[in-house]
Order: C-alpha cells, then sequence, then structure tokens
C-alpha cells in the first residue's frame, strides 16, 4: 500500500496544460478549519455516494469542515488569450468526503463566492454553484508573517468577516492527523471536488497547486453566515476554529471544463 507521501508527491507532478484550463497565481491563501459532529453536515450531501469520514480529536470523532479565502492575482487560460488576466477575490466552502465509488479523498464544495461579475459565467457555461460577493481585503505580507489578514465579505449567500493573527510558525502537526503527510494528504492537497450544480446534478472538476508552504495562524473574528443559516456551526463555534493555515502565495491550476458524474 502507498504511504500517504508516495499518493501526495504524485498529486504534486503538474498536469500538462490542457485547452480550457486555468492559472492563476493565489495571495493571501488561508484554511480556517472547524472540527464538527458529521451529523450537521450529512444533511446537505449525498450520502448514496459520498462518506464523511471522522478524526479523532479532543478525544472525539468528528468531521472537518473548511472555508478557504484568497485573492486570484491573475487568472487566465494560457492556451488562449494569454495576456487577458483577471484579478479578484474567493472563498470557497467545503467539506471532506471519500468517494464511495472510487475510495479517493476531496472535498465537497457548498459553494463559492467570487468578488467579480465573471461569476455569471461559471454559472452559465457549468452551472456552478458560485455567487457573487464584494470583498474588502486589508492582508499586510511583512516576511516573516502578516501584520494584517483582514477579509469582509458581503453577499446573500454568505457574508463573513476574517480577522486573522499569524504566528509565523511554521505548521508541523495538526491533531486528528497521524502524520504531517497524511494531513497535507487530506486537508491542505486535495486534488478533487464535487458539488451540487444550480440545476440539482453532480459535478465535479479537479485542481493542481504546489505544495504549500503554511504557518499558523489564531482567530481574531471570524463569522459566516452560510453556516449559521444551514444550523452547521453557531456564531459562537465560529470563533473557536479546530486549526488556522496561512500561505502568503501560491500556483493554482485548474482542469476546467467540469464534468457531469454519472
Amino acid at each position: 500500500m502507498e504511504t500517504y507521501r508516495e499518493q501526495l508527491d504524485r498529486r504534486l507532478v503538474r498536469p500538462e496544460t490542457q485547452t480550457f484550463h486555468a492559472v492563476t497565481g493565489l495571495h493571501h491563501f488561508s484554511m480556517i478549519t472547524y472540527a464538527l459532529p458529521k451529523e450537521r453536515i450529512e444533511p446537505h450531501i449525498p450520502l448514496e455516494r459520498f462518506e464523511v469520514p471522522e478524526f479523532e480529536i479532543g478525544g472525539r470523532k468528528l468531521a472537518l469542515l473548511s472555508v478557504v479565502p484568497f485573492l486570484d492575482a491573475d487568472f487566465h487560460f494560457p492556451r488562449f488569450f494569454p495576456f487577458l488576466k483577471f484579478r479578484f477575490a474567493q472563498t470557497n466552502h467545503r467539506t471532506y468526503v471519500i468517494d464511495r465509488q472510487t475510495g479517493e479523498h476531496g472535498v465537497w464544495f457548498f459553494g463559492t463566492t467570487l468578488g467579480s461579475h465573471m461569476v455569471q459565467i461559471p454559472r452559465t457555461l457549468w452551472r456552478l454553484p458560485w455567487h457573487f460577493a464584494r470583498y474588502k481585503i486589508d492582508c499586510r505580507w511583512q516576511e516573516p508573517r502578516y501584520s494584517r489578514y483582514r477579509f469582509e465579505i458581503d453577499s446573500d449567500w454568505c457574508a463573513g468577516t476574517i480577522d486573522l493573527e499569524d504566528s509565523g510558525e511554521a505548521v508541523e502537526s495538526i491533531e486528528g492527523f497521524e502524520s504531517y503527510d497524511e494531513m497535507k494528504f487530506i486537508l491542505t492537497n486535495p486534488v478533487t471536488g464535487w458539488f451540487r450544480r444550480l440545476d440539482g446534478r453532480l459535478g465535479t472538476y479537479s485542481i493542481w497547486h504546489d505544495e504549500m508552504d503554511l504557518s499558523v495562524g489564531r482567530a481574531k473574528e471570524l463569522y459566516f453566515s452560510l453556516y449559521e443559516k444551514l444550523g452547521i456551526l453557531s456564531r459562537e463555534e465560529m470563533g473557536r476554529p479546530h486549526s488556522v493555515l496561512l500561505c502568503p502565495r501560491v500556483q493554482f491550476q485548474i482542469l476546467l471544463p467540469p464534468k457531469l458524474m454519472a
């Protein structure tokens, strides 16, 4: 059986860029993760296809959910119009699942907010559950840490506030994982995502990114209206994440177009 490191190394091999693949440098990337009973998540995903894994955290078996905000610094399609580049903020809302058919670890997307009216393109072309948002970003990177990290998100689908403190300390381990490689493979380096399209059908797409240099963050203020509306997390629970990870920049490749699932 392959080790987590061997599986991770395979994921880190960059795929050849195809016609519709998009490339972008992500700036001010963070991953805010919550540990919670899987019973709160299961009503929101198709359990006939996906399993919600549990992790030993604080003496309990808990599921994981992550909020991932960042700034797309130069989103573009290198195979056509390579010089046409876009800059916008984005936040992905996802929980960790296993595909029952393939056994693959990946993420189920509740949805995404995008700080650009370009959001109408993926909503129309591929029926992605992406939603418009207005962003205010105040992030100040001063080697080796952020002196300021704040996102304010105004969206009917999921409004939010993200105010973090960066310790500047490298991530060495995270509770719930037996090794650093297991944590990276499952938590920070999933490459396949699944979602329910706006027309109700199931879809999937894949990404690739470099191995990230992560530092440990701490929550100063956190709130996401989506999870309060869905009854997944209370306002108080949102202020106490399981972990906060920060990365000033990383290169991403999005393997478009998304596909319909059988």
